[in-house]
């Protein structure tokens, strides 16, 4: 079963609480939550404060992406804030293990982060210790980037990986999916798919969600 998680990040911030009710009603299966700092990636978004008005008011779990330094230091608040998967980047974690054993001891998945000029085979050893792998398919920081058409070459390979080393391991991509390629995102390998600017730029949210949620089906 294809997952569809929908990025807040794209979202109208003075109508998101709407707007993420519509897309439950569409059939969303994840809320994607972006954390930035503005030192790890070139921006700056929102926090544990915001991420738990959310989960009180949404039964779907919530994917907490962290692009911060030092992400252990604020993991636990995020769980305690409502976050039920949490991923931190390979690029920023010198201990991974330590940290993917972290989140899971906190009660949440735990998922490793590639960004797109990073080797697949970097997650080679963290694939064994993570409930998912997040393939950055834009470089991380903005919404509304264009899709990075190796991308699709890399989840091919991600997903060899996967299948031979961790089988019971998803795999999500973020960054540029939208109505025109989300198919061939699904068919290459992707088990959760990122969507935001796809469904929170459209007049009709919940249509569009069904729309996605159709696609990948």
């Amino acid at each position: 079963m294809k997952l569809l998680a929908p990025s807040i990040l794209a979202g109208d911030w003075w109508n998101i609480g709407k707007q993420i009710e519509a897309t439950v009603r569409g059939g969303a299966d994840v809320i994607h939550f972006d954390v930035m700092d503005g030192h790890f990636v070139p921006n700056i978004t929102v926090g544990p404060e915001i991420l738990q008005h959310i989960s009180k008011n949404v039964q779907l779990p919530i994917d907490a992406h962290l692009m911060i330094e030092n992400p252990d230091r604020y993991i636990p608040e995020f769980v305690k804030s409502g976050a039920n998967w949490i991923s931190v980047h390979i690029e920023n974690v010198v201990h991974i293990h330590r940290t993917l054993s972290f989140i899971r001891e906190l009660g949440a998945k735990a998922g490793v982060v590639l960004n797109p000029g990073t080797p697949v085979l970097l997650v080679e050893e963290a694939i064994h210790y993570a409930d998912y792998v997040l393939l950055m398919s834009v470089n991380p920081g903005f919404s509304g980037q264009r899709f990075i058409e190796r991308s699709l070459d890399r989840l091919s390979e991600l997903k060899e990986l996967r299948d031979k080393l961790n089988p019971d391991c998803l795999i999500e991509i973020d960054g540029g999916v939208k109505e025109e390629n989300i198919r061939e995102v699904a068919q290459r390998g992707a088990d959760v798919i990122v969507v935001g600017s796809g469904i929170f730029a459209s007049e009709d949210i919940e249509e569009q969600t069904r729309r996605l949620k159709e696609l990948i089906s």
